[in-house]
């Protein structure tokens, strides 16, 4: 039932309820205004939208004044309660089960209405609270990340509203400091509270109630953690989320507050003058950019995602590759034939073994950037990789362009370059014939399947988050701080 049609319903009820306290019944009604009762009949339960003259003429007849038929509330608790049952009746949700619709009658109590409408309020709540399936949760991604790229990767509405909010925090130049985070926080009514008992299932957590952002010890190694985690967390409230009513809301809110916690950090004004200087020099690098505002260099990388075509009139792909050969996160606006599977996604595809990206873990040194040129049946790109590790092993994080941009970057020299013909099982994903007729019958290798494959996706409007400890955490620091 959508908007108008509850307030024509609304004020049916309305109707009858004035008619019924009135004493009047519905064939006296529709005498005094010239309907048939069929029709006021239809009318009083929402059935038919009545013109104004004959509102008028109703309200005259029930003594009445317009205006209070059009009231938009419900004239009692039991007329609320058949209002919100009709709703929940009427949707999706209600009708898809097959049931029977339940229509109270004068003689239905109050209290029976209010139960029935208490069932479908569970209903409710535990269909929001349902679990995604890994096909709808892969699809939601990928439509987000094609929305994306449709963009070229930029949000400027939320690049927009970040520099306001860096700009009075005070800050000039430089990387953004964690003062400098706390004024923007107080300026939107926010407190931050760092704290060692945060619920493992959470990152931090924001009390609404008493404008405290809790986050994990000031003490703990990555300031840049913990400032985006700040951030993150800000973003709602400047954003103007409300809670996520689905797996794909929820994966749109994630991404929205992701980027404006790297517009802070990397705000537009500056990362752009400082990345068009260093284009200028032809000496682009991301290491450059990260250091210069004190970021991790997978946040430099992707922030360069966010600003290259748009503002340096170039396209290009940014890959998170683990030591699986698995594509964890990954962006293209410049053709490069990234590994999908029947869906669209790329998550957890493996990538070229003669990528950069995968290459790059057989190097001895992997403190420094490999740069590579690869031949790819769409074209020829120039790529730069670095090698990390995290609680989860080692990763890679490739930045590339096509062979036309490489001039703008440093490592551009390299001679380094292999030729990829993937999705062609004969690049690297086919076994030596040779070896393949001598083993094929004599190997039973016992397969290792990643935990996250089989595990079923986290449920709730935060998905993942225990609501029991989140509860139990805000009750137990809801008192005034320091106590």
């Amino acid at each position: 039932m959508d908007a108008d049609t509850a307030d024509i319903a609304t004020i049916g009820h309305r109707i009858r309820h004035f008619r019924t306290r009135s004493g009047l019944t519905l064939e006296r009604v529709s005498d005094l205004v010239g309907l048939s009762q069929s029709q006021l009949s239809m009318i009083e339960n929402g059935k038919r939208e009545p013109k104004l003259t004959v509102l008028q003429s109703i309200a005259g007849a029930i003594g009445v004044d317009l205006a209070t038929l059009l009231v938009a509330e419900p004239p009692d608790e039991r007329t609320t309660y058949e209002l919100e049952l009709r709703r929940a009746q009427s949707s999706p949700l209600y009708t898809a089960l097959g049931l029977p619709t339940v229509r109270p009658t004068k003689g239905t109590p109050t209290e029976t209405i209010a139960a029935l409408v208490g069932l479908h309020r569970e209903l409710a709540r535990q269909a929001s609270k349902a679990i995604a399936t890994p096909e709808e949760a892969r699809r939601a991604n990928t439509e987000l990340r094609e929305w994306m790229r449709e963009r070229d990767n930029y949000l400027p509405e939320i690049e927009r509203l970040a520099e306001e909010q860096v700009k009075a925090s005070g800050h000039v130049a430089g990387a953004l400091t964690h003062r400098e985070v706390s004024v923007m926080a107080e300026r939107l009514g926010f407190q931050l509270v760092y704290v060692d008992d945060l619920p493992n299932s959470t990152r931090s957590i924001t009390d609404l109630e008493n404008g405290r952002i809790y986050l994990p010890p000031a003490s703990i190694p990555g300031g840049h953690g913990l400032r985006s985690m700040a951030l993150q967390a800000l973003a709602h409230r400047v954003l103007g989320h409300e809670r996520p009513g689905s797996y794909a809301e929820f994966l749109r809110q994630r991404l929205e507050i992701n980027y404006f916690a790297a517009c802070c950090l990397m705000p537009q004004s500056a990362a752009v003058a400082f990345l068009q200087q260093a284009k200028k020099e032809r000496d682009l690098a991301v290491e450059d950019f990260r250091d210069a505002f004190g970021v991790t260099h997978e946040a430099a990388s992707l922030r360069l995602t966010n600003l290259i075509t748009v503002h340096l009139g170039m396209r290009m792909h940014f890959l998170r590759v683990g030591d699986d050969g698995a594509l964890y996160k990954g962006y293209e606006n410049d053709g490069l034939p990234l590994p999908k599977d029947v869906t669209g996604a790329i998550e957890g595809q493996l990538v070229c073994k003669k990528w950069s990206a995968r290459d790059a873990f057989a190097q001895t040194n992997r403190t420094t950037e490999l740069y590579q040129y690869t031949d790819t049946p769409a074209g020829t790109y120039w790529c730069a990789t670095q090698t990390g590790r995290s609680d989860d092993g080692s990763f890679t994080i490739t930045v590339g362009v096509p062979f036309a941009d490489a001039k703008w970057f440093r490592g551009r020299e390299t001679t380094a370059r292999v030729t990829s013909t993937c999705p062609d099982p004969s690049c690297c994903r086919a076994p030596d014939a040779s070896l393949e007729s001598s083993w094929a019958d004599k190997a039973w290798p016992s397969a290792r399947l990643h935990a996250h494959i089989l595990s079923p996706l986290p449920t709730g409007a935060f998905p993942g988050v225990d609501d029991a400890e989140l509860y139990a955490f805000l009750d137990a620091h809801s008192g005034p701080l320091g106590a």
